[in-house]
């Protein structure tokens, strides 16, 4: 059997084995960079879900689910991470945390913070085709970001292949959860003085889009670049989320056996070339 058969041969195999590897599991890699101006908006830990496109986190008109009313008060992801694994929609989710305003505060996300984390999920799987993510807004009483379609960001198509995920979320898209009236009480507003988790007035509302923080109230006294509202709330970017796929290291593994067979082929080669040359 000649080189140059082998080293195709080989290389078919590589290629048969990467495809494989990257078809049924995959690394994806999952950023939010707050993109809020200094002195702006805050975000709270992000929760993110990969699932079938049917784990529905609120509706626009409806009332908040108990879960989503403990992210929207209080940046706890905890009770939606357990509403999603009761779901059934999916089995692969996390809590991104940030690198906190300060080594004392919690892990949030202030401006111009970027806070990343690794998932491993199976492509090929109908419960890891979407991806879903939620955050509280700090400093409110009830604001966060969230899709509130389940099937807007499809992350793998039906046979496994990624389509990734790049996206802005805009000042337009900070919701009320309606649980809590916006007061700006700093005792009943996260990151303004609140202690306690569950504080407030109840509101008895449903979700809206957020009507914006009190013009001089206390948020916009403690943060005066956090007003949404200001710039037409679609021109003020909170953060950028991506989703991307991490090469697997069987796949890297194939490319440099592949580069390897092929420089050998080369070398294989050019002694042919020695003994056809006068000298």
């Amino acid at each position: 059997m000649t080189h140059q058969r082998i080293i195709a041969m080989t290389l078919g195999v590589v290629s048969t084995l990467t495809m494989a590897s990257a078809a049924s599991a995959a690394t994806l890699k999952v950023t939010i960079e707050n993109l809020a101006p200094q002195q702006g908006i805050v975000v709270t830990p992000l929760w993110v879900g990969f699932h079938d496109g049917t784990f529905d986190i609120f509706n626009v008109g409806e009332v908040a689910s108990e879960s989503l009313e403990r992210l929207a008060e209080d940046g706890a992801t905890a009770p939606i991470a357990s509403d999603f694994l009761a779901s059934g929609a999916g089995v692969v989710e996390g809590t991104i945390l940030g690198p906190g305003i300060s080594p004392t505060s919690p892990p949030v996300i202030p401006p111009g913070a970027i806070a990343t984390q690794r998932f491993q999920i199976d492509g090929s799987l109908a419960s890891s085709r979407y991806f879903s993510y939620a955050s509280m807004i700090v400093p409110s009483n009830d604001a966060f970001i969230a899709n509130d379609n389940p099937l807007a960001f499809r992350i793998f198509d039906d046979f496994g292949n990624f389509l990734g995920a790049d996206f802005i979320v805009s000042g337009n898209r900070i919701w009320d959860a309606g649980t809590e009236v916006n007061d700006e009480i700093p005792e009943n507003t996260a990151l303004l003085g609140q202690t306690t988790p569950n504080t407030g007035v109840t509101e008895n509302g449903v979700v809206t889009q957020h009507p914006g923080f009190l013009p001089g109230g206390n948020i916009l006294s403690a943060f005066p670049n956090a007003d949404f509202t200001t710039l037409a709330s679609p021109s003020y970017q909170v953060v950028r989320i991506r989703v991307e796929q991490v090469p697997e290291p069987g796949s890297t593994l194939g490319l440099l056996i592949a580069g390897s067979l092929l420089g050998l082929g080369y070398c294989v080669r050019r002694p042919a070339i020695f003994r056809n040359r006068q000298i």
